[in-house]
């Protein structure tokens, strides 16, 4: 592909058409449009906001951070995180105004690292990104498969009243059961697609907020029909939140005071880790884990209007209205957290799974009944399940546009387009590889979990060799696009590059002494393992043929 020369100008067709102009820039970028431009600016980031997911990656890994530092850890450590994340983001989105293509990360570094690095450059950070993708498909339907086991054991007494408890086997043929239904929702028209999208990012912030307001309204016994605006203002997150914030105490019996929420520390970890600085670090990763996949509007931009400026928004707001109601969430949900040693024993009614325990125990020490904690649960799991539908889009446009490129095997038949203009090929080939990550739960726990560890390492670096090849290699001839950080691009770049290298190290240390075949964190070996695969991919084969993004527009 033709390096692209001179400034960048936003071009528009006589009559001022913003879509003929998106497809005029992506002509200049090497590619023909192929998929349907229907999307605006509130569906790219409904479909990113609903793979970030705040109620996904926080009530699945909520034990994590009461296991690691407790309310400390958690209160404080999602600010901070969020903010380093939301610089990395802001890295990202300038980028992406510059090179607004389905390809993304492995297109703008193809573009960063010029003609003799190009290749290799977007062969790494290619791969990384889809399978960073699809271990992030295989993680969030997995853990609603095991969410829904959690829910049927409550639903039948619970473990302490002789409840029902599905056998692994039981869980993968649930998760098996998600992917399908993924793959046939992302095989409908784009138009179709949006709204779910919408659904996901409303049911998302309309979850945490006025569901968890029920709480307080059943004790008041107020109408609830009066509350269900699925308004779509920034005024209803703020004020969710503070709902939310305010409210979901009043439903449990007991309470954690002020101080315990914002003061207390929890070394009592039981896996052998006892340095405060050690524990903090490592209840970061809750936190980390949950604010990834915001390269989604990237690859939607082929799909939305104004994609140079659009693609920019999806990535930055979603990430700004996550730490918002996420922090909200954490807040709520603490002050409702009083006994952590019983919410993380695995003897209790939810097996353990804090968050059902904590659901379950406040509506059953108010009522007698913990029914209201499994309809909970439930609002939780539709979360979950719109978090995995959007992020089988994500792969799949991820899909397409790398085997446009020539890049994966059988790519002809990868990239193909149906008539509604909808990779269907890709979406049912992310559901499958999603599928066979997670096999390895069958032979051993540890494997998996070394498998979609690769979810966020491996995205993250996918993140980080554009932006460390746009303040190195094309630090004088990047040219931006409509969004740009201006003379803070480079500061905010290198910022951003530490941050992942330092979370990277993070994720890789172990997280419990002594340190056994059963304990040994393999997140190293697995990411490791990734990188070698790639690059001896690249030094036998890849690097005879592939030559990075190709255009199609001669097709």
């Amino acid at each position: 592909m033709e390096e692209e020369q001179g400034p960048y100008h936003p071009l528009r067709d006589q009559d001022g058409d913003a879509i003929s102009a998106d497809d005029t820039r992506l002509k200049q970028l090497g590619y023909k449009q192929e998929l349907s431009r229907k999307l605006s600016a509130i569906a790219s980031f409904s479909v990113t906001f609903s793979i970030i997911s705040v109620l996904t990656g926080l009530s699945t890994t909520y034990s994590m951070g009461l296991t690691y530092g407790g309310p400390v850890t958690m209160v404080y450590g999602w600010p901070i995180v969020g903010l380093l994340t939301l610089l990395v983001g802001l890295s990202m989105a300038e980028i992406c105004s510059a090179y607004p293509t389905s390809g993304g990360l492995y297109f703008w570094s193809a573009k960063l690292s010029g003609k003799r690095w190009g290749p290799l450059a977007a062969w790494l950070t290619g791969w990384f990104n889809i399978v960073g993708q699809w271990a992030v498909t295989t993680s969030v339907d997995f853990s609603l498969a095991q969410l829904i086991n959690v829910i049927i054991l409550l639903s039948s007494g619970g473990r302490n009243g002789d409840g029902v408890s599905g056998d692994k086997y039981v869980v993968i043929g649930i998760h098996g059961g998600i992917l399908f239904l993924h793959a046939l929702i992302n095989s409908l028209p784009i138009s179709y697609l949006s709204l779910f999208g919408q659904l996901a990012a409303a049911w998302n912030i309309v979850g945490i907020t006025y569901f968890r307001a029920l709480f307080t309204f059943l004790v008041f016994n107020l109408l609830l029909e009066d509350t269900y605006i699925l308004d779509f203002l920034s005024l209803l997150e703020y004020v969710g939140v503070f709902v939310l914030m305010i409210l979901i105490p009043c439903v449990a019996t007991e309470r954690a005071s002020a101080k315990f929420v914002f003061t207390h520390f929890n070394t009592d970890n039981g896996d052998g880790v006892n340095n405060k600085v050690y524990i903090f670090v490592l209840g970061l990763l809750m936190s980390q884990y949950t604010i990834t996949g915001y390269d989604a509007s990237a690859h939607m931009t082929e799909e939305t209007k104004n994609a140079d400026t659009n693609g920019p928004k999806g990535i930055i707001s979603s990430i700004v209205v996550s730490i918002i109601v996420g922090w909200g969430y954490i807040l709520g949900i603490t002050f409702a957290a009083t006994n952590i040693p019983y919410l993380l024993d695995e003897t209790n009614d939810a097996g353990g799974y804090a968050i059902a325990e904590i659901f379950y125990l406040a509506f059953k020490s108010r009522y007698g009944s913990g029914v209201g904690g499994i309809i909970c649960l439930g609002v939780v799991g539709v979360a979950i399940f719109f978090c995995g539908m959007s992020s089988v889009t994500s792969n799949s446009r991820m899909a397409y546009a790398f085997s446009r490129d020539g890049a994966m095997p059988f790519s002809s038949f990868w990239h193909k387009v149906n008539k509604h203009e909808v990779p269907v090929n890709a979406v049912w080939l992310s559901a499958l590889v999603s599928f066979c990550m997670a096999l390895t739960s069958l032979g051993s726990l540890v494997a998996f979990n070394a498998m979609v560890s690769i979810a966020t390492i491996g995205l993250y670096i996918a993140y980080a060799l554009p932006i460390f090849l746009r303040v190195t290699l094309a630090r004088k001839s990047f040219v931006p696009g409509p969004f740009n950080l201006g003379r803070y691009g480079v500061l905010v770049g290198w910022i951003s590059v530490l941050w992942v290298a330092t979370i990277s190290v993070f994720f890789s240390l172990p997280v419990a002494y002594p340190i056994t075949i059963e304990t040994l964190n393999y997140t190293p070996v697995a990411v490791g393992g990734l990188l070698l695969a790639i690059v001896l991919a690249w030094i036998l084969r890849a690097r005879h043929w592939f030559k990075g993004p190709i255009t199609n527009i001669d097709e």
